[in-house]
Formats: C-alpha cells, structure tokens, sequence
C-alpha cells in the first residue's frame, strides 16, 4: 500500500481489560475499544502494517489489520512486548492499573451473616512504561489518559514519567466525549507543544491523530 506510513509497522491495543476475580465476575472498565480500533483503521489506511492488540471487545477487525485478542492486563501486556519491534505503538487501550491477588478457583458465594467482601488488589504489568523502556523501543511512542478533571496536568505528568513522546487524553463522563461514544477530544501533549482534535466522530479523530503522528515519525 501507498501512503504516509508505507513500510512502516504500527502496533496498537485497545479496548478495556478485564481482571477475573472468580469464574463468573470480573473488575473491568467501561471502554467500548472504539478509538484503538479506528486508530488501527486510520494508519492501515495510510500504509502501514498494523497490529491490533485488542481487549474483550465486540468490534469488526479493520480490514487488513491482523489482530489479537486478550483478555487481562497481563496477557495485553505479554502481546504487545510479543509484536515488538514497531515504528509506532499507540497505547490506546484502557488497561486496569489492578487486578485481584488471587482468583477464585470456584464462584464466591454469599455467607449468612457477611454483608461485605474485602478484595487484595495488586498492581498491573505497566505496558506503556515497558514499551518506552524496551530494547526494541518504537520510535514514536504514545499514551492515551482518560481524565474526569485537571487533564492537562495529569496528561504531562504520565508524559514524562513513562518518557512517552506523545500523549492524546480526554475528558470522560462528559458532554466532551469518551468512553461508550462514537465522538471524541482529543488534547495532543508532546514536549514542548499540544493541539485540539475534534470535537468529531472518533474515526475522524483517529485519521487526524495518525496523521500528526505520521508527520512526527523520523523520517
């Protein structure tokens, strides 16, 4: 294929995670993988070779884009490692931060007389930080944050403490966008710069923030 990201290979995840806690119940979030989806779309459609990491999501693969399917933190984490090297991972996936010590081997049930439940949580594998530190780094890397508030601040600080090059973070539970929709804002952080894309469709979104990054990519 032509295009802006001919020859070059793309590597992205997306959708939520989903961490068991016993056979029948699980912790997860509510992304709809949407974004990482069109995202996958929008740089097959600019050339390139494009890997979809995807969570347990029911979305139609883009044509042309070879995907696999995970279902925990750890099993996300193990494949995008796994399709490394890239020219470019977008993180786009929202990835618990925790998952259950221990998984039930059988449903948890209720007890007479035990009105609560206390879960040990422990943290997840951080993909993003693992990308920007591996060998086989990407020479773009970029983070995705789903904020309720104070986004800019949030945004450029996961920037610099995972040493991302670009950071594309949205405002959620709000007439903005965001998870469960099919529009979105983006606000693009890089050092030194940022841009607004959207409001607009989240394929529209997708197709400009590959763009940019397109634009970005050294050369």
């Amino acid at each position: 294929m032509s295009g802006a990201l001919a020859g070059r290979r793309v590597l992205v995840s997306a959708g939520p995670t989903y961490e068991d806690i016993d056979p029948v119940r699980f912790l997860g979030n509510r992304s709809s993988g949407k974004m990482g989806f069109a995202v996958a779309a929008a740089a097959r459609a600019l050339g390139a070779e494009v890997v979809l990491v995807a969570g347990p999501v029911q979305l139609d693969t883009p044509d042309g884009v070879q995907r696999i399917d995970v279902r925990s933190a750890a099993q996300m984490h193990a494949a995008v490692l796994g399709a490394l090297p890239a020219d470019v991972y977008i993180g786009a996936a929202a990835v618990a931060d925790f998952t259950p010590r221990q998984v039930s081997e059988h449903k948890i049930k209720k007890r007479a007389g035990n009105d609560t439940l206390v879960l040990e949580l422990v943290r997840t594998p951080d993909i993003l930080a693992d990308v920007a530190g591996h060998d086989a780094r990407p020479a773009l890397v970029v983070g995705f944050a789903a904020e309720t508030h104070d986004v800019e601040r949030y945004a450029r600080g996961k920037l610099a403490a995972k040493r991302l090059d670009l950071i594309a973070a949205n405002l959620v539970g709000a007439a903005e966008g965001g998870f469960e929709r099919d529009d979105n804002t983006l606000e693009v952080y890089w050092d030194g710069g940022e841009c607004r894309i959207g409001p607009a469709s989240k394929h529209e979104v997708a197709a400009r923030l590959v763009d940019l990054l397109a634009r970005r990519l050294p050369a």
